[in-house]
């Protein structure tokens, strides 16, 4: 019984936080540092080095004047944003979402798909140096974590229930992601 009430209360918690987050797409989350240009973007997918990634630390002052609640919420307190109540489950343009926190390349939107589970979900990233992914033990349960691997924010979780050619669902939080439209090769 103990365990349905703790469920209930951060079920509710969850939802109060969220109620500033619904489909539209706050001005913050629109700040991306530099986006990629297409040529990047095809040698930053190439990158297989995750020890060539330049960390981005900074305080929690810092964080906290840097993003919104919603933002913080998620990305600095390992929130989840509740399901179909986000900015990008529907974004269907060509382009990129960049990390929220630092502006690190995540994932494209050719690995986009609708999972049908109301969060953005990607087959996979869009590099082997874009995310990291650490044991997460919350909930009553064990997941695998996914994290920027830039600035070590939480950005969602990982499945092994996604399409093929990985098998793999990544299951994101919008208010992790910034959503740049752009081309994604150069033609």
């Amino acid at each position: 019984m103990k365990i349905l009430i703790l469920i209930a209360t951060l079920s509710l918690t969850m939802y109060v936080g969220c109620q500033n987050h619904q489909s539209s797409i706050p001005e913050s989350m629109n700040t991306v540092l530099e986006p990629l240009s297409p040529a990047e973007l095809e040698a930053f997918r190439k990158l297989t080095d995750k020890s060539a990634v330049v960390p981005f630390k900074q305080s929690d002052e810092a964080w906290k004047a840097q993003l919104s609640y919603n933002e913080y919420r998620v990305l600095r307190n390992h929130g989840t944003e509740l399901p179909w109540t986000n900015a990008y489950n529907n974004e269907k343009r060509e382009g990129v979402f960049y990390c929220r926190g630092c502006g690190h390349p995540l994932y494209a939107s050719d690995a986009k798909y609708d999972s049908g589970t109301g969060w953005p979900s990607f087959w996979e990233p869009l590099s082997e140096v874009s995310v990291s992914i650490r044991i997460d033990k919350s909930w009553f349960m064990t997941r695998e974590e996914v994290i920027c691997a830039r600035c070590e924010s939480h950005l969602g979780h990982v499945f092994n229930d996604g399409p093929q050619p990985t098998g793999l669902r990544y299951c994101m939080n919008s208010a992790a992601m910034s959503f740049v439209p752009q081309k994604l090769t150069s033609d």
